[in-house]
């Protein structure tokens, strides 16, 4: 039962509820070398060795072990109870935008939620319901022909609609959180839920569905769908006008030549991490292939060649050298998957 729907604005299939247990012919077997496997009655492969550079903003990190990338909610899950039958851990990418893999790759099942796209636009409610895989910035460009407001801010933010909704993707002085109605999960058996905004306990550029994936005591919920509450009736070409502008502003005051996740550290209270950076004079400033732009030293750039650990390091590099100064340690935005080597 397939969720990518395309033309986009097509509504959405209800998926089935629950998943069917793999038989034990699914499994790799052993002492043989690894081959992809398909769910059985799918389209959906298992893949190994996957590199994960070619899947991230930064284009490093080393391969996920295994590696799927379903195209429907029911593919989704036959892909997590595949790993559960296996004991296998599951990390969960987006659009690879705000992360930084190990140069060791990830163990275990990588699933991919890029091609879970599909939007539909109600007329009546404002509401615009997306799949986790709908990259943000084609939504917002969706809505500002329609002539709906509130997405104008995100034209510049290079992440999908599962991603903003862990992360409170935001910019512009708005952020998801202002705009989501509700959002569907999955827990790690599988099991769907509705949560409100209220239910992620959102802050600043965070959610209890990112803190849940970095403790372990936690369960696991990956959001497969998310509906936003906009405003529709405006002219279309004022809409476009408005968006232009803020993805003109990005562009003209953050550099997008060069691999980079975007901003590396949240804003503390006090100034932002940007000018922090730069008031230690490390524009500029590499270490092997990885560099902290000139243009906006909240960036760090892969000038070619760069490892993730160039770029752990600088990251590190930075926040030393801004703590020395102003007895502030910056916390990154970014976030850290695998196991990296100690400096």
């Amino acid at each position: 039962m397939t969720l990518s729907h395309d033309p986009t604005t097509a509504a959405p299939v209800q998926p089935k509820l629950g998943y069917r247990a793999m038989p034990e012919s699914s499994f790799l077997p052993l002492g043989q070398p690894p081959q992809p496997i398909r769910l059985p009655g799918t389209d959906c492969l298992i893949k190994p060795k996957v590199p994960l550079s070619t899947l991230t903003s930064y284009r490093v990190g080393g391969p996920a072990e295994l590696y799927a990338a379903p195209r429907t909610l029911e593919d989704l899950q036959l892909s997590l109870a595949w790993a559960n039958d296996r004991g296998l851990p599951v990390t969960f990418l987006g659009a690879g935008s705000n992360l930084l893999v190990s140069d060791r790759g990830l163990p275990g099942l990588v699933i991919c939620t890029r091609r879970l796209r599909y939007t539909h636009f109600d007329e009546e409610t404002g509401q615009v319901t997306a799949g986790a895989g709908v990259s943000l910035v084609r939504l917002a460009w969706q809505a500002a022909e329609r002539g709906w407001q509130g997405l104008e801010w995100a034209v510049g933010i290079p992440g999908t609609v599962g991603g903003a909704v862990v992360m409170n993707a935001g910019a512009h002085h708005s952020c998801t959180a202002e705009i989501l109605v509700n959002t569907n999960v999955l827990n790690r058996s599988g099991e769907p839920s509705l949560l409100l905004p209220a239910d992620l306990r959102y802050s600043y550029r965070s959610s209890s569905l990112q803190t849940a994936a970095a403790n372990k005591d936690q369960p696991l919920r990956l959001v497969t769908e998310a509906t936003l509450q906009l405003q529709p009736g405006a002219r279309p070409d004022t809409v476009l006008a408005a968006t232009t502008e803020h993805l003109d502003q990005r562009r003209n005051t953050q550099p997008y030549h060069l691999p980079s996740c975007g901003s590396v550290f949240r804003n503390p209270a006090s100034h932002k991490a940007g000018w922090l950076i730069e008031q230690t004079g490390l524009k500029g400033y590499q270490i092997g292939g990885a560099q902290i732009a000139q243009r906006h030293a909240n960036f760090i750039l892969n000038c070619g060649g760069a490892t993730a650990s160039d770029i752990l390091n600088l990251i590190r590099h930075a926040q030393e050298q801004v703590d020395r100064r102003w007895s502030l340690w910056l916390e990154p935005e970014v976030k850290m998957l695998g196991e990296f080597q100690a400096a």
